[in-house]
């Protein structure tokens, strides 16, 4: 994998005009080798440290990140945007990006201060608190911001995917039992520091040295702080979640269980939609600054046609596989993941309808007010969902309130997506797919019943399943493959 993606980086590093396809294909690379990464390590740590060391790790690094993300504040969206629609001006895009950094820096420090407060009242877990300090440092110095609205990923991407394998490699080498959680805590935010630092390194080739004017930082604040209460909304059905969970149940092996579910449903979004929303949401926001709409509203179709095509089929396939799967990646102990990973499946459609809407059509159009109550709605139903459902489910009852409120969200965003993408293209474009994955689900489920080793069974449930959903797309005549082709096709 990394030798194909530092060649890819050599022959497209070259060009100075940036290409969808050449992005989409590093983009996809890198996701790819982001779901190797935890599929190598995951297994093994699962039954190194155990549910309480996992459960551990969830319940802090959920509260560490409600610290790291009143530092960034909207940054990253905000920061995309606003390099993107100066891109080829490259004097107002280095001002942009010294004021937009600088704003960074200070709300991390404050952060930082406060912080340190609340570990000093922490009597449980406080090493491993002290550790995750190193996350808002990270957030601090994040500025991968830049180069995706340069739309120049390879500079992101290789030196990330670097750092990834590096980590693997110090888990594998160093984690030998339960007493190394925090050692494992450390490799996992030491390495995303060391990949943040590095893409420093490049930032040259982009900016020079511009004047920094104080009274645009409090501009940029007030535009970072409308892309920042989504985010801090949509915390509270990702981290609080977990957070939830660990106050109401009490329970180390709770929080483990929802954590390993939503470590495969996470891998899944990074096949599904993150790959291509992060590459069409720079192009996008170029697109809107100069009032291509027609263009626009083709290239979010195509995107949504993707998505549905590769959602569906993970979605319906977790149905099927998740009995033989988790034994054999997480070992003994884990079955309720299988439950929540049954439970957590439509969320990767779902919440790829919404994150597609947000990544190409709010966030550039610079509707992230709009957006922003939105989320807010879905994160009170999902808060309060947790309060109900918890109590009485655990983990499961946070996995249903969560797949509501992305739900809800869902369909404000199309409901009031101003024709962009609405809810009759979404079925003309899904209904096929749903029958396809269906079929699958029904092939794999019945291949359960093999009286042969997990290994075995789940290649052959995987083979079976994948080919059974493309046959079907083929006799259902679904167009997916053609319009795709297309959008690659004009770059």
């Amino acid at each position: 994998m990394l030798p194909a993606l530092v060649a890819v980086m050599k022959i497209w590093g070259k060009m100075n005009n940036p290409s969808i396809k050449k992005n989409i294909v590093i983009s996809t690379l890198y996701q790819i080798l982001s779901i190797l990464t935890p599929l190598i390590t995951a297994p093994y740590v699962s039954r190194i440290i155990g549910t309480d060391g996992i459960g551990a790790y969830s319940y802090t690094s959920a509260n560490q990140t409600y610290f790291s993300l009143i530092a960034a504040l909207g940054t990253a969206s905000y920061g995309m945007r606003e390099i993107a629609r100066n891109r080829n001006d490259k004097v107002k895009r280095s001002q942009l990006f010294w004021e937009i950094e600088l704003l960074s820096v200070l709300t991390s420090v404050a952060m930082l201060v406060i912080w340190a407060i609340f570990i000093g009242f922490q009597k449980k877990n406080q090493v491993m608190y002290l550790i995750l300090t190193l996350n808002l440092f990270n957030t601090m110095l994040d500025i991968s911001w830049f180069f995706d609205g340069l739309e120049q990923f390879q500079y992101t991407v290789t030196k990330n995917a670097l750092v990834k394998i590096a980590g693997v490699i110090l888990i594998l080498l160093f984690i030998k039992s339960p007493q190394d959680t925090n050692l494992y805590v450390f490799i996992m935010t030491g390495t995303t520091l060391l990949g943040t630092m590095s893409m420093w390194l490049e930032l040259h080739k982009f900016v020079i040295k511009t004047p920094i004017k104080l009274s645009h930082l409090k501009s940029h604040f007030h535009e970072t702080l409308i892309y920042f209460i989504p985010t801090i909304a949509t915390s509270i059905y990702t981290y609080m979640d977990k957070s939830l969970i660990q106050v109401i149940t009490n329970s180390n092996a709770e929080n483990a269980y929802y954590e390993q579910a939503t470590k495969i449903i996470n891998l899944t979004k990074a096949v599904t939609f993150t790959a291509v929303n992060n590459v069409l949401g720079a192009r996008i926001s170029f697109l809107f600054a100069q009032k291509r709409i027609d263009e626009i509203k083709e290239r979010i179709r195509g995107s949504i046609d993707y998505i549905l095509f590769i959602g569906v089929g993970i979605g319906f396939g977790l149905i099927g596989i998740s009995d033989t799967f988790v034994p054999i990646f997480f070992g003994q102990g884990w079955d309720k993941v299988v439950l929540l990973l049954r439970l957590f499946s439509p969320q990767i459609v779902i919440i790829g309808i919404s994150n597609c809407l947000g990544a190409q059509y709010y966030n550039p159009a610079g509707l992230r007010k709009q957006s922003a109550v939105y989320i807010i709605i879905g994160a009170v139903v999902n808060f309060v969902l947790n309060l109900f459902l918890i109590p009485h489910f655990a983990s499961a009852g946070a996995t249903c309130a969560s797949i509501i409120a992305e739900l809800t969200i869902s369909i404000l965003y199309l409901k009031n997506s101003n024709g962009f993408l609405d809810a009759a293209y979404i079925f003309k474009v899904l209904w096929k797919k749903l029958l396809a994955g269906a079929a699958m689900a029904a092939v794999i489920l019945l291949l359960n019943g093999l009286g042969i080793g997990n290994f075995a069974k789940l290649l052959i449930q995987f083979v079976a399943g994948s080919a059974t959903y493309l046959v079907m797309l083929m006799l259902l005549k679904d167009k997916s493959f053609k319009f795709m082709l297309k959008m690659l096709k004009r770059g």
